[in-house]
C-alpha cells in the first residue's frame, strides 16, 4: 500500500514501518505558536530527546514582544542541536562594560532595545540544510538551497545554494553553476502545490532542469 505523501498539517511527518510516528521529528509550523517566529510548512526539525518547547530549544533567547524576528523558510531541514542565538541575546557593547546592569531592574530592562534592534531580523530561505549543531549568530540571512555544515557558526549572510561550514563558517563551494542557482530561484518550486511538486520530484531528485522547467 502506497504511503501519503508529505501532510503540511501533520505534527509529526515520519510514519516509521510498525505505523507509529517518529516522535523526535516535528514540522515546526505544527509545533511553535510565537509571535516572533514564522515557520514555512514542511520544515521540520530533529531533536534526541522529548521537546517541550520548540521555540525555546532552537531559539532561547527571543521572546515575545522582542525587537527582532527568527523566519524560517519551507522545506528547510533541522538537525539536533542547531541554534539561533537572535539579537536579543546580544550584551551591551557601546559603553565601557558589557555587563547589562539594566536588565536586573524591572524599571530598565528595555534599556537595550534600541541596540538590539540594529542587528535585524535572522532568516533562512527554503530548502535549507542545518547540519548537527549548527549555530546561527544574530541578523544573519542564509539563502534558498544552502547547507550549513555541522557545527558551522554562521555569523555573515550565506548565498543562495553554498556549502559553508567551519567556525566563522565559509562558503566551501557552490553547489550548482550560477545559471543553475538562478534558473532554481526563477522556478521556486518550494512554492508549488504539493501535488505539483510530488509530480516534479523525478526533476527535483534527478537534478533534471529541462523537466523541473517543463513542471
Amino acid at each position: 500500500m502506497s504511503r501519503p505523501f508529505l501532510d503540511a498539517a501533520a505534527r509529526y511527518p515520519i510514519m516509521l514501518p510498525t505505523g507509529d510516528r517518529h516522535l523526535a521529528t516535528v514540522h515546526l509550523a505544527r509545533a511553535i505558536d510565537h509571535p516572533n517566529i514564522e515557520v514555512g510548512d514542511y520544515t521540520y526539525y530533529s531533536d534526541f530527546e522529548p521537546v517541550d518547547d520548540y521555540a525555546a530549544r532552537i531559539a532561547p533567547y527571543i521572546y515575545p514582544g522582542s525587537p527582532e524576528r527568527l523566519v524560517i523558510g519551507k522545506f528547510v531541514q533541522i538537525a539536533n542541536g542547531v541554534r539561533f542565538i537572535t539579537a536579543s541575546a546580544n550584551h551591551p557593547m557601546k559603553e565601557f562594560s558589557t555587563y547589562p546592569f539594566a536588565v536586573f531592574n524591572p524599571d530598565t530592562m528595555t534599556a537595550y532595545v534600541d541596540e538590539v534592534a540594529g542587528h535585524g531580523d535572522t532568516v533562512v530561505g527554503n530548502d535549507v540544510w542545518l547540519g548537527y549543531g549548527a549555530t546561527v549568530l544574530p541578523g544573519v540571512t542564509i539563502g534558498d538551497g544552502a547547507i550549513i555544515g555541522a557545527k558551522a557558526v554562521v555569523s555573515r549572510d550565506v548565498p543562495p545554494y553554498a556549502v559553508v561550514a567551519g567556525n566563522p563558517a565559509e562558503v566551501r563551494r557552490m553547489r550548482f553553476d550560477a545559471a543553475t542557482v538562478k534558473a532554481l530561484l526563477e522556478i521556486s518550486w518550494w512554492d508549488w502545490e504539493i501535488e505539483r511538486i510530488e509530480r516534479a520530484r523525478p526533476a527535483i531528485e534527478g537534478c533534471d532542469l529541462a523537466a523541473l522547467r517543463a513542471a
